[in-house]
């Protein structure tokens, strides 16, 4: 029986396991080229019918998994299967050449028309969990959203935790959030996994604040549909030439404010993620002598469910062991 989400865990896994073996060779653009084509020779076998909505951008600027690109093994064919799919490929890419943590390969997958068609730019977010859903406005001042997010939480200003991208633009933001009471957690990278982390209790992330890409908002938000959590993000244009490639995505407001469904409308929506480097929510690529152990996420909006996947691919070999730890 055909499983989409079981079919993109394969994809992320594979993407996951080539980029670790670059791990901390000081090569971000090498941990990148690998992982784009492992996940393109997967998604080749998955029988689709798939389109790439969000990907390495443009044809000319990407050989594969370009935005437009069709994928699968069922491409145009009569019943099969037609999705259109976000990815990205290596998420943290200067994470995974240094060796740091938090790293991993994302993939979303929708009905055609089921996840936003958004352009390569900055996107001003607030990402929050299922408690705080319903409680911040992306145009109302750092403190009031704080204070709204510590009442959801049940929690003190003082026991907030919100993850910011370490950036010269966040300056005021972080100045902010300081000034209010909150504690921060500065990144290098990586507000993706961060927006999944305050969205799973447990993991000691109450918010993300800040902006980042709009791809990457688009694909928290397809995993934010999945996990009852919420973000909230409008596009920044920083020149005419990007209005008007807006315009051509079908984007007429620019200022527009997008709630979680409208990122990610999708009925069927698919979210999955592997870990490349140890993180807050994943555990890294772990390599043995007969196999190569990954963690995973995988996440469903219809039905309702998220799973954890722990996975050792084993060695083609007839004395394999199988280890549990």
């Amino acid at each position: 029986m055909f499983d989409l989400s079981l079919e993109m865990l394969r994809v992320v896994e594979e993407a996951a396991i080539a980029s670790a073996r670059t791990r901390g060779f000081g090569d971000p653009k090498a941990s990148d080229h690998v992982a784009v084509e492992a996940m393109r020779r997967c998604l080749e076998s998955v029988a689709i019918d798939g389109t790439i909505v969000i990907g390495e951008g443009e044809r000319d600027e990407a050989p594969m998994l370009y935005i437009g690109e069709k994928v699968g093994s069922k491409i145009n064919g009569d019943g099969a299967l037609t999705v259109d799919i976000a990815v990205d490929p290596l998420e943290g890419t200067n994470l995974c050449s240094t060796g740091a943590g938090g790293a991993i390969t994302v993939l979303a997958a929708a009905e055609r028309g089921g996840l936003l068609h958004a352009p390569d730019c900055y996107m001003e977010k607030i990402v929050v969990g299922p408690a705080a859903k319903g409680a911040v406005d992306l145009d109302a001042p750092v403190k009031h959203n704080l204070k709204a997010i510590a009442r959801r939480l049940q929690r003190g200003l003082d026991d907030l935790v919100i993850v910011v991208l370490d950036r010269p633009r966040h300056q005021k933001l972080i100045s902010e959030i300081r000034q209010a009471g909150a504690r921060i957690r500065l990144i290098r990278d990586g507000d993706l996994s961060a927006g999944i982390a305050a969205a799973v209790a447990g993991t000691g992330v109450h918010a993300v604040m800040g902006s980042g890409g709009a791809p990457e908002g688009v694909l928290t938000a397809a995993a934010l549909r999945c996990l009852n959590g919420e973000i909230l993000g409008r596009l920044v244009v920083s020149s005419e030439e990007q209005k008007e490639r807006m315009k051509s995505m079908g984007i007429g407001d620019p200022n527009r404010v997008y709630a979680t469904q409208e990122m990610a409308p999708g009925r069927n929506l698919v979210f999955a993620a592997c870990g490349v480097t140890d993180g807050n929510l994943l555990q890294g690529v772990r390599f043995f002598g007969d196999g190569t152990r990954t963690q995973s996420i995988v996440m469903t909006h219809s039905p309702a469910r998220v799973r954890f996947i722990d996975t050792v691919h084993l060695e083609n070999k007839p004395d394999v062991k199988v280890r549990f730890r």
